[in-house]
């Protein structure tokens, strides 16, 4: 079965991955600016960075025939530097209208410090004027609950359409505010963090599959750049149809990723 894997950092994997996502069904992909694992000591470092996710990865991605987007930003963990994150958002103009950048991401807040805040609303004010898409990361833990809340407060606040924005990384007592607010919302598939297959699926038993879908977030720590498939395979275990696993992992992200213009599932 296709399916889209919606958020993944293929930068940090190897093009063995592209080969066997390609080898399991997976026909596009979109990829948020990240965390490195290291915090960044200059703005040519994004710069560079930038260069990889609308250059390298789309070109290693099309030889397994596998369509690369990717969202631009300074991540939460960095933007406690105010001065390196305004240097970077100057920056992210210059990428823009490459043709496979959706929107602006994965923002959002780590620690819900009031820095963290200032550089999410910077961000959100960005994608407001270029029209684009937001995807959003949420804290981890007992972090969770609240900044889901201010971030959610933040995009309400400069009045940017929540069916344009993607909440990633819900778990169970964060999915229900976000779908009741009219935002879309991602489950991130790790095996022992955010959530477990086993646990998307009681999510989509509890909460339906209208703007909702699944996601790897695979990077260079411990994930699994297959999990949407092997969160296909749980689903059908439990006697979902085929047509449930296809909207939950391909037409899903299909119907919000659209909206940018942009997105595709072919090469």
């Amino acid at each position: 079965m296709a399916y889209i894997d919606p958020h993944i950092h293929m930068v940090s994997r190897t093009t063995d991955d592209y080969r066997a996502m390609a080898l399991a069904g997976c026909v596009a992909i979109t990829e948020p600016a990240f965390w490195a694992g290291f915090d960044r000591g200059s703005v040519e470092g994004f710069v560079d960075y930038f260069g990889a996710l609308t250059r390298t990865e789309p070109a290693r991605a099309a030889q397994f025939g596998i369509a690369h987007h990717t969202w631009l930003c300074i991540n939460p963990k960095e933007s406690e530097d105010m001065g390196l994150a305004r240097e970077v958002i100057a920056r992210i103009p210059d990428f823009l209208d490459c043709p496979n950048v959706l929107g602006i991401g994965e923002i959002g807040l780590n620690k819900n410090t009031r820095n963290e805040l200032q550089i999410l609303e910077e961000h959100i004010a960005l994608a407001k004027s270029r029209g684009m898409l937001i995807l959003v990361h949420t804290p981890h833990l007992e972090d969770k609950l609240k900044g889901t809340m201010l971030i959610m407060d933040a995009v309400r606040n400069q009045g940017v359409d929540p069916g344009r924005v993607l909440i990633d990384h819900v778990e169970e007592h964060t999915v229900r505010p976000v779908l009741e607010r009219g935002f879309w919302a991602g489950m991130t598939l790790y095996p022992d963090t955010k959530c477990t297959p086993q646990r998307a699926v009681d999510i989509i038993e509890m909460h339906g599959t209208d703007r909702l879908w699944i996601n790897s977030a695979a990077d260079w720590g411990i994930s699994d750049p297959l999990a949407v498939p092997k969160c296909g395979i749980e689903m059908r275990r439990r006697g979902h149809l085929a047509e449930a696993v296809r909207k939950i992992s391909f037409e899903n992200p299909l119907a919000f990723l659209s909206q940018s213009g942009r997105f595709r599932t072919s090469v």
